[in-house]
């Protein structure tokens, strides 16, 4: 194996310059090294990190080995803050502190923004939580669902049927959020990423639809010769799935931070060489893209790239940076043991929106914060007083009958969680420091767009037997008319089980449906099982099936189509009513003609880049900006603090919004406040 070193590895291109093409100075990338044992130090001044000071490293290995403490929510000392962390967000909360209690505002009520409030209230706080979205909190959680917090409309036919906008699955990996999901008795059950049997026995009877071939996944473990030649990759190459490609491509790298067990399993190394391996890891390649390491270290030619892109879901993450596609890489696999929340993930932000009441401000957009900075006094000082708040906060209220109605907050401290994107348009004066302006201008969010069809029965379930008995109540013949491609090519068929009402059917999509439907007639085998997705190079991409039947339903709500990036764009160019046909017709081109007889018409569609509340799915970060601008993203201004998963580098994860909750609640509990504040100016 090729070990990652300061020198030129064997079979690399040789080492590009170690510095950045920004260099700066720059210091803690959470400022969360804090709590070891009973007492937790205080700041002494607005503005200053409440958690123990960390020298501001002046080199790249400097920077390098504090964002692997970081990446690894380990102190500059070493210590391991998840226990503490987990003992702050489910056990006796923030610790005692000699600091004053203060008067709080909480923007943007995503997870990372409800618990952050949750927990300085809980500590006695006074906090106001201000929300721009007028129904419903919780961010890029969100459940197509009737009822709720939010009182939403029936979304599908079925009124038992739910299905998720945003995040759909966790990691058992991901302490914290499991821990919150335990602590609120919400019920979780298994996500199925790969399909399986009722048994709990994996399948894989999904499918692979790419270069006009349509293969089973277990027949693609097993023989990937006809696909892996239809990509045109390298002979050698020929009979090597692409997830092992991959993951020899991938080894060097996580041999840096795990060893092999004599059976192949990875087991992480002890946290001491696991934080100097992450540390070379990004240096080494913190400026490289995933395109670059796969074609310039790993010496994949295109077209292998092509497959792997395809197949392993990298396509769309090529261009951005390689240690975030590596981090999605090795935790969406597998291998990972992920769960799902019964009824929707939804009922996270529920239980969380519970605890806080009227704390909540739902409908107060905020459009310009003002702050008074006690390291950086006003030239004006007439307005100075020796007692008042620190921060102001204007908002807007939109959806009271169309009348904008304004209203002004006023707080010692503010934390500001809404993503930098939505940031960007916020007034904040005094201007920031130039670090924090320019995170918040170049910090990279992308799209992502789902497409989610309700079908009456599940199919994907059916054995031939079933297609059979379900086919024949619409027409005896209509089973071996579908396998032999003789059924009708416009949209008669669409919604004809006895089971769809037909109400959801509008004349729009009909009309979609018959005319860009797919010209394709053959008709493959039943797939039988549960979860599990299929791939395609077709516009849906990514399919996903549920991996549990809703109680009470015959049928389900299939994710259709998950795109990214480009992909994703391309699917924004529609409105809902044409994203279903569409999608539909490329669900189609995967699992068979047939699966329209049970289409209720009824869809849901989100695209992140278009919500007026998220801009964008996450923040995926560019190569080089690890080193050169993560640093800046949550560190404080004055008495301004920053949490939201793109605080921390578990970033589109719920665990790095409950990581960067904790850490600003910590901030903001142990900070002294100035004696004195500028009076707003209104």
């Amino acid at each position: 194996m090729r070990a990652i070193r300061a020198s030129k590895p064997a079979g690399s291109s040789p080492q590009p310059s170690p510095l950045t093409r920004r260099e700066f100075t720059i210091g803690s990338a959470v400022g969360a090294a804090a709590i070891a044992g009973a007492s937790v130090p205080t700041a002494t001044a607005a503005g200053t990190s409440a958690l123990p000071a960390v020298p501001a490293p002046t080199s790249l290995s400097q920077r390098c080995l504090q964002l692997a403490h970081t990446l690894l929510l380990h102190g500059p000392d070493g210590r391991d803050l998840i226990p503490a962390y987990r003992q702050i967000l489910v056990g006796d909360g923030l610790p005692r502190s000699s600091a004053p209690l203060k008067k709080v505002l909480v923007v943007g009520a995503g997870p990372a923004g409800l618990v952050t409030a949750l927990l300085l209230k809980r500590a006695g706080h006074t906090v106001t939580l201000l929300e721009a979205n007028g129904n419903r909190v919780g961010g890029r959680i969100k459940t197509f669902r009737a009822g709720g917090h939010e009182g939403a409309a029936q979304p599908f036919e079925d009124p038992l049927q739910y299905a998720e906008a945003g995040a759909m699955r966790i990691p058992q990996s991901h302490p914290l959020v499991m821990a919150l999901i335990d602590h609120l008795g919400l019920e979780r059950q298994k996500f199925r990423l790969v399909d399986e049997a009722a048994d709990g026995s994996r399948t894989q009877r999904t499918w692979i639809h790419v270069n006009g071939l349509r293969v089973r996944r277990a027949d693609y473990a097993r023989n990937p010769r006809q696909v892996n030649r239809s990509f045109g990759v390298p002979r050698a190459l020929w009979d090597i799935p692409s997830g092992r490609i991959l993951a020899e491509a991938l080894a060097p790298v996580r041999d840096e931070i795990s060893t092999r067990t004599p059976d192949g399993r990875r087991v992480d190394k002890p946290i001491e060489e696991m934080i100097t391996g992450w540390a070379r890891v990004i240096q080494r390649f913190g400026d490289w893209s995933m395109y670059r390491f796969l074609s310039e270290y790993a010496k994949l030619d295109d077209a292998t790239i092509d497959l792997v892109g395809c197949l392993e879901n990298l396509t769309s993450r090529l261009p951005v940076s390689f240690v975030h596609s590596f981090l999605g890489a090795a935790l969406i696999s597998p291998d990972t043991t992920f769960w799902e929340l019964r009824g929707g993930t939804a009922v996270l932000p529920d239980a969380l929106l519970a605890k806080l009441g009227d704390t909540v401000r739902l409908d107060r957009r905020v459009t310009r914060i003002e702050y008074w900075d006690p390291s950086r006094p006003s030239a004006d000082t007439s307005h100075v007083s020796a007692e008042g708040p620190h921060v102001w906060v204007d908002t807007v209220s939109e959806g009271r009958e169309g009348i904008p109605v304004r209203e002004q907050f006023a707080a010692d401290l503010a934390v500001i969680t809404v993503p930098f994107s939505g940031l960007r348009h916020i007034q904040v004066a005094p201007l920031m420091s130039y670090g924090k302006r320019r995170a918040i201008t170049e910090l990279h969010y992308d799209s992502a767009t789902k497409v989610l069809l309700e079908f009456s029965r599940r199919w994907w379930e059916f054995s031939e037997h079933d297609w059979k008995r379900e086919l024949a109540t619409i027409s005896p013949g209509l089973y071996d008319a579908y396998r032999k491609g003789q059924v009708p090519a416009d949209s008669s068929l669409l919604g004809r089980h006895g089971s769809v009402t037909g109400e959801r059917l509008s004349p729009s999509q009909r009309m979609r449906y018959a005319a860009y439907r797919s010209a394709g007639r053959d008709q493959p085998d039943a797939v039988g099982s549960l979860g599990g997705g299929s791939v395609s190079d077709n516009p849906n991409r990514f399919a996903f099936n549920p991996s549990h039947p809703v109680p009470g339903s015959k049928g389900g709500v299939v994710l259709a189509s998950y795109t990214w990036a480009d992909d994703a764009r391309r699917w924004d160019a529609f409105d809902g009513d044409a994203r279903y046909p569409h999608a539909l017709c490329g669900l189609q081109e995967i699992y068979g003609q047939r699966i329209e007889v049970f289409y209720t018409g009824a869809g849901q569609t989100q695209s992140w880049a278009r919500d007026p509340y998220a801009y964008g799915e996450a923040a995926v970060l560019l190569p080089g900006q690890h080193t050169e601008v993560f640093h800046d993203i949550a560190t404080p201004e004055g008495p301004l603090r920053f949490a939201g998963d793109h605080t921390s580098l578990k970033s589109a994860w719920i665990e790095g919004a409950l990581e960067s909750a904790v850490r600003a609640a910590l901030e903001v509990h142990t900070a002294q406040v100035e004696d004195r504040a500028r009076t707003p100016r209104r």
